[in-house]
């Protein structure tokens, strides 16, 4: 049994956003971000993105759940938990609020200062990273957004002050959170919240998807020289959302495309560990007369900026068929593909997949692709959770979903040899989600007294959830067998 346990130095931990936790988002100096101007959406309602402030719209990362005023005790609950990690973000625009300025707001800096203190207290290692949605907005309004050149070098400014400040608070370091989500280019929240860009009227969306895309890889290659400069313990890793996209059938046509779906989105980590742009990329500009601007000092900088780690997200895997008798959502990757239901996983109730030996698969598979640690810095499921009348919160759901993977996580190190970090299950704590910008679809293992309408009073109370996550921790994941 106890060699089936995960090892004593493993990160147990829990992952959330600055923009879905914090709150305060004009106090202290902090400018506007780009998560400032999304409105609240629910299931099947898209958030709206609005031209700046707009008196009336519900934005949810104004107050979200105002873990700037109550991290002492939300951090002590994390203490309790057995955590010795946690992931979060810096709100670039605490630091420099507009983005492009020179010296940065001392008050943004301190603040940050004191919530690392207050991790390393309770012996919990920071886990940070540097852009995870919160883009300042001048930068889009000004240069529009990383579609520019210019905004690698305030990223990297950016990204310098805040490593050097806290060169011995923070050993783990990410660029820029689920990168390669903007991929397919179909979902313009996900090209606003990377890259803080907004297409105009007849612009090729993919074209300039990919320039942005190679913009922010530039950047984050050079955030890595420097921060291995600032310090050399430093581990900087790149943060991936993978989605494994499998063959519907054997049939080989349907493997063929689930392989250039993947490309798609490899594209992003071949870049981060590999150091060069792939050939399949090069051969797709060719052959849709891309004119991607780079130069052989910037290809320099990729090779020389590779990162020391993967982290990713993982939730739910994907099928793709080109089987004329099976219908779903057509997409220009390979010839008649669509992506359909897999008939052999389940549902969550926001329509994601639920599909635990995909975890195993992504790490072997991204494993044996890079040869680099991985680190899972995002897994968990969003759910509507219910208070009892004597404050309880039953999640035997949640606690399902998080026993599966962990499970087969521990497979994929005990009997796949994968060189893994650490395990932080998104949202430790109910937090504002960010694809709906809803209160109410919960990730945490600690709730928050919050609803849609941004009604509650905030109060924390731990959930079933949470005593079982104590014990997995306490046990290293013997009882996940």
């Amino acid at each position: 049994m106890e060699k089936k346990n995960l090892p004593e130095n493993f990160l147990w931990g829990g992952a959330v956003a600055a923009h879905q936790i914090e709150g305060a988002w004009n106090e202290a100096g902090k400018g506007v971000s780009i998560a400032d101007v999304m409105t609240a959406g629910a299931n099947g309602v898209p958030r709206e993105i609005t031209t700046g402030i707009v008196a009336g719209k519900n934005y949810p990362s104004h107050e979200s759940i105002d873990f700037y005023h109550r991290y002492q005790e939300d951090i002590k609950l994390f203490a309790e938990l057995g955590l010795n990690c946690f992931r979060t973000s810096i709100n670039w625009t605490r630091i420099f609020p507009n983005g492009d300025e020179t010296e940065p707001n001392e008050a943004g800096l301190q603040f940050y200062d004191a919530l690392f203190d207050e991790l390393l207290k309770y012996k919990i290692e920071p886990v940070i990273t540097l852009s995870h949605f919160e883009i300042p907005y001048y930068l889009y309004e000004k240069y529009g957004g990383f579609r520019n050149k210019k905004v690698i070098a305030y990223f990297v400014h950016y990204a310098e002050v805040v490593m050097e400040r806290y060169k011995n608070k923070v050993k783990y370091w990410m660029t820029f959170n689920e990168i390669n989500n903007q991929a397919d280019g179909q979902h313009d929240l996900h090209v606003w919240t990377n890259s803080a860009i907004r297409f105009k009227s007849g612009e090729n969306k993919e074209e300039i998807i990919f320039q942005a895309g190679l913009n922010e890889l530039i950047a984050s290659a050079e955030v890595v020289k420097k921060g291995h400069q600032i310090n050399p313990d430093f581990q900087i890793g790149c943060m991936m959302a993978y989605v494994p996209i499998y063959p519907y059938s054997s049939k080989p046509d349907d493997v063929m495309a689930a392989v250039k779906v993947m490309n798609r989105r490899y594209f992003y980590s071949d870049i981060h560990a590999k150091g060069k742009i792939p050939g399949y990329t090069l051969k797709y500009w060719e052959k849709m007369d891309y004119q991607i601007d780079y130069t052989q000092e910037e290809l320099r900088i990729l090779a020389e900026g590779t990162v020391d780690y993967i982290g990713f997200s993982y939730y739910m895997s994907g099928t793709v068929t080109t089987l004329p008798e099976i219908t779903g959502a057509v997409i220009p990757d390979y010839a008649g593909a669509k992506i359909v239901n897999n008939p052999y996983v389940e549902m969550s109730d926001w329509g994601w997949q639920i599909d635990p030996v995909g975890l195993r698969y992504v790490l072997h598979t991204i494993y044996d692709r890079y040869d680099l640690p991985l680190f899972i810095v995002e897994n968990g499921f969003g759910a509507y959770d219910k208070k009892e009348a004597n404050g309880q919160i039953h999640d035997p759901y949640r606690i399902a979903y998080l026993k599966e993977h962990i499970k087969q996580m521990k497979k994929a190190v005990n009997e796949d040899g994968v060189e893994l970090i650490g395990y932080t299950p998104w949202g430790i704590i109910d937090i504002v989600s960010f694809g709906t910008g809803e209160m109410e679809k919960r990730y945490g293992m600690i709730y928050v007294d919050k609803d849609n309408a941004g009604n509650g009073t905030l109060a924390r109370s731990k959930k079933d959830s949470y005593r079982w996550y104590q014990e997995v921790i306490r046990s290293r994941g013997a009882n996940c067998e």
